[in-house]
């Protein structure tokens, strides 16, 4: 396992366009904490992001996990406090030989990318979408210009989430109700994002930080920090 990789997942939960709107506002959290940390940081796909840099993995893998928030959504005209989640996988880069992907059992799909990137990216099918059969799991990557190097980037995505898969599975298998943290178990609510009380708490490690406006904006060492320090 890569300690210097990781790809973070963020998907919405119930709640509709606030959950979404929510689901990018975490993922643009973390891009701006990698900024400020000097990793470099990619954004793959709509939904996912690789993160790059010394130990980043061993930093960023207790983020997976349920993140609640507690606001008013912008399309709320009442001012009545809405309480919407998003999940974070965070997912190691996992080498060939430690999970095996037969070729006949992926489906791929090169398509033409759309969003930023110039005129180039929409008139070339770059980007990539891969379905693997076994599972039903889908990924796709579009973040490099390139067909071959964006399907390089998604079959280790996909490789990652069988090994996230098969974690899960054996946890329930071991019957493990600890908490596992950093496993991409994504049912677990970790944090809640507190605005009007301007107030972010771990529940995990019971500790809770004001200024939730910085943290928002990417300044979120004092949190990881903390999380790293519980688990010495």
């Amino acid at each position: 396992m890569n300690q210097d990789v990781v790809i973070l997942e963020f998907r919405p939960g119930p709640g509709g366009e606030e959950a979404r709107n929510w689901a990018l506002d975490l993922m643009r959290m973390y891009i701006r904490y990698g900024a400020i940390s000097g990793w470099k940081v990619e954004q793959i796909s709509d939904n996912a992001i690789r993160v790059r840099g010394p130990q980043v993995f061993t930093r960023l893998q207790y983020e997976a996990g349920t993140h609640r928030v507690q606001r008013v959504p912008t399309t709320e005209r009442s001012g009545r406090i809405h309480t919407s989640t998003a999940t974070i996988a965070a997912l190691p880069e996992i080498p060939e030989t430690e999970v095996t992907i037969r070729p006949e059992d992926i489906v791929f799909e090169a398509y033409r990318a759309g969003g930023k990137g110039g005129q180039n990216v929409n008139k070339v099918s770059s980007a990539v979408r891969i379905r693997h059969v076994p599972s039903g799991m889908v990924v796709t990557c579009q973040t490099e210009r390139d067909q071959y190097q964006n399907r390089q980037v998604a079959m280790s995505m996909l490789r990652a989430k069988l090994w996230e898969a098969e974690e899960m599975k054996k946890s329930l298998v071991l019957s493990d109700n600890r908490s596992i943290i950093g496993r991409g178990m994504r049912a677990e609510k970790i944090r809640t994002y507190n605005f009007p009380q301007n107030r972010l708490t771990d529940h995990r490690i019971n500790k809770s930080w004001h200024n939730l406006d910085d943290i928002i904006e990417g300044k979120l060492s004092k949190v990881t920090d903390a999380l790293l320090a519980s688990q010495a």
